[in-house]
């Protein structure tokens, strides 16, 4: 029943998802480009028509009464900024203790521009051995999916090349937001 509300949704709103779910079981989606409050609903029910259950990270703030109960029901985890703490050996602990997560983490950090995407996503594949998935959302086509996996080697510079090369041609819904697709280390 929620698949079929979920592909209502996807038809009212003009949009439609494209691929498959990714064949590996745990994995980090990352979510790129992260423009807009849309991308998680969007995200969210592109994933439930591909049948993937996804995890979320979202700041601890969005989990307080009457929102918290709803944010964990649809896979979210609470980040708490205000505590020091190694998010990246958390988050990849959790992945190498489930065997069926995908946890999708905005490869901006967030949705206003920012000169370079945070590394979070790919050092927490690279720690918990995992694949990165490309996740989309392409607001001038209107549809969005699960792209390729690419295991992590190690080697930023030519891991990003395959990223940049993924993501050139996808627009987020304000594409003036969307910085350019390099990590701090590259500069």
């Amino acid at each position: 029943m929620l698949r079929l509300i979920a592909r209502l949704m996807l038809r009212i709103t003009g949009w439609r998802p494209e691929g498959t779910r990714p064949a590996a079981r745990s994995y980090v989606l990352m979510s790129a480009p992260h423009t807009s409050n849309w991308d998680l609903f969007y995200l969210l029910t592109i994933a439930i028509v591909l049948d993937v259950k996804v995890s979320f990270m979202a700041k601890s703030q969005l989990f307080s009464w009457p929102l918290g109960y709803l944010m964990r029901k649809v896979g979210g985890i609470p980040v708490y900024r205000d505590r020091r703490s190694n998010m990246v050996d958390q988050m990849a602990d959790l992945l190498r203790t489930q065997s069926d997560l995908a946890l999708a983490v905005p490869a901006e950090g967030t949705r206003g521009y920012v000169p370079h995407w945070k590394s979070g996503f790919y050092h927490i594949a690279l720690k918990a051995g995992v694949p990165v998935v490309f996740g989309y959302l392409d607001y001038a086509r209107k549809c969005g999916g699960f792209g390729p996996e690419m295991i992590p080697t190690g080697n930023i510079t030519e891991d990003m090349d395959v990223i940049r090369d993924f993501y050139s041609d996808i627009q987020g819904k304000y594409p003036e937001s969307f910085g350019e697709i390099r990590l701090k280390e590259e500069m």
